[in-house]
């Protein structure tokens, strides 16, 4: 077969439809997670407050400035396999005060915990972000769990809020989210189903909110990508009126143990990691069974807590501080997985992309007083308008990236509609085929249309601190719109998100 006949087999169709009872796609599917863990707190958001770097109470201007302007809805701290490790009270008061902690879990640093309680909270309000706060039941208590609630949350009188008042804080944060450890199967405390479930009880059991409002988000820890009789345990052992959140995490890689570099990556390579990203899908579909068979109303959410890309850190770099560039493959990662969500929304309605800054798939990354923005910001960028709007079912027929024997699908989509106006985000995984792609608009009055496209030459490109713009979105043309139906030509590895009035 002639390669143009091969080119002219690419196209897809995609059907978008009206729907009055859709849900919504909440907002929190776009949260973002911070680490103690290499270069995330520490000379990444947190300088001190004595640095020659523009800060707010120590944390970087430029990196306040860039995520206020990515609209993240909310952040998760301080872990992570750290939250097991922390105890909140090392974090308050006088900062020359405080005593330090090694990092077990990454590097064996001392840190002088002088980023706490206060500075992610404070942090949070600058931000205009929900503080989701993980933890300690790996190392901690049930009273050193429900103090911390006490201290962020209680506005009348009591030894906590009163502890608070003396470190200068008159009113409570008002907390809502919270993790019940982290982990529970591995770092935090490498448990059986089981024994959390009966633990998470216990714990759950004490909390409160302090307002009589019943705030309290409660996210238990939940499976290890494909682990579903973890789901199963805590679905059926936990009882409903306990339980907001069953977590999930899974990374996207070559292999576990060959994870392979961040920039110098083969095709191969390419395809194994979309292989691991695309099993989202997979993952969330049969999690949510599990959940549907003990929740039919979906009252429990879906909290994907921790996902992204991981590779082998940036040569020169500690091997505990998971410092890795971010590429195309990236953005083909965070398009895709985004769209999976997206599509799931009346199940998952909270998700963290690992991490924030200088750590895995991060949306910022700092050398000093320089910051640059990731593709994979970039594409949380252009997806923010989905935030809080109503899904708009969509119907996908894909032609396959193959490579060698195997073959993935090629497109992926996702539709919202909001204030009048209609999204449709669409991703290209192929690294070398064009694609067309019509999309059959059904009960949309749509006329005018308007896109931004993310791509670039090369798979492997990246923005670097000598060329921080060289992928960024840029207006796209390439579609016709004719007689109710958008005729839109996708570049390789490319993702596209059309705005429709």
């Amino acid at each position: 077969m002639l390669p143009g006949a091969l080119m002219a087999q690419q196209k897809s169709t995609v059907t978008v439809t009206a729907k009055a009872d859709a849900p919504t796609i909440s907002k929190h599917i776009y949260g973002h997670f911070s680490e103690h863990l290499g270069r995330c707190i520490y000379d990444g958001f947190y300088v001190g407050e004595n640095s020659a770097i523009p800060n707010t109470k120590g944390v970087r201007n430029d990196i306040i400035a860039a995520l206020k302007d990515l609209g993240i809805p909310n952040l998760r701290w301080p872990g992570g396999c750290f939250a097991d490790t922390y105890h909140w009270k090392d974090g308050i008061g006088p900062k020359n005060q405080r005593p330090t902690i090694v990092n077990q879990w990454w590097g064996g640093v001392t840190e002088d915990n002088s980023f706490g309680t206060h500075d992610f909270l404070d942090l949070c309000e600058v931000l205009d972000t929900e503080p989701y706060l993980a933890a300690n039941v790996g190392s901690g208590t049930v009273q050193e769990f429900t103090e911390w609630i006490q201290y962020v949350n209680h506005g009348g009188k009591s030894p906590m809020s009163d502890l608070r008042k003396k470190n200068n804080r008159e009113t409570p944060w008002g907390v809502k989210f919270w993790g019940v450890g982290n982990e529970a199967w591995g770092c935090g405390g490498n448990m059986t189903a089981e024994h959390y479930a009966n633990l998470y009880r216990q714990y759950a059991t004490f909390m409160t909110d302090w307002s009589n409002t019943g705030e309290l988000f409660r996210i238990a820890s939940g499976a290890n990508v494909a682990d579903y009789h973890w789901t199963e345990v805590l679905m059926r052992e936990i009882p409903k009126s306990l339980l907001d959140g069953v977590a999930l995490h899974s990374y996207s890689f070559v292999t576990w143990e060959k994870k392979g570099s961040s920039t110098k990556f083969d095709e191969s390579q390419y395809f194994e990691t979309m292989k691991t990203a695309l099993k989202m899908e997979e993952l969330v579909t049969k999690h949510t069974e599990i959940m549907d068979k003990y929740d039919p109303k979906k009252k429990v959410a879906l909290v994907v807590d921790e996902w992204g890309g991981w590779y082998d850190v940036e040569e020169g770099t500690n091997p505990g501080f998971l410092y890795q560039q971010n590429t195309m493959r990236d953005a083909m990662i965070a398009g895709t997985t985004l769209n999976t969500f997206n599509n799931h929304s009346d199940r998952v309605r909270m998700a963290n992309l690992a991490q924030t800054v200088n750590v895995l798939q991060a949306v910022i990354l700092t050398k000093g007083d320089k910051m640059l923005l990731t593709p994979t910001y970039h594409v949380m960028k252009l997806y923010k308008v989905h935030q809080d709007a109503k899904q708009l079912p969509v119907t996908l027929e894909t032609p396959e990236y193959k490579f060698g024997n195997e073959s993935l699908p090629a497109v992926s989509v996702s539709a919202s509609q909001k204030e009048g106006k209609t999204h449709i985000s669409l991703v290209n995984i192929d690294s070398k085929q064009k694609i067309t792609t019509e999309i059959k608009l059904e009960g949309l009055n749509l006329k005018d249309f308007t896109a931004k496209i993310i791509t670039s030459g090369k798979l492997q490109d990246c923005n670097t601190f000598e060329n921080p713009t060289a992928i960024t979105p840029k207006d796209f043309k390439d579609f016709k719109f004719k007689k109710g139906v958008l005729s839109v030509t996708l570049p390789p590895f490319s993702v596209v998100v059309l705005e429709g009035k």
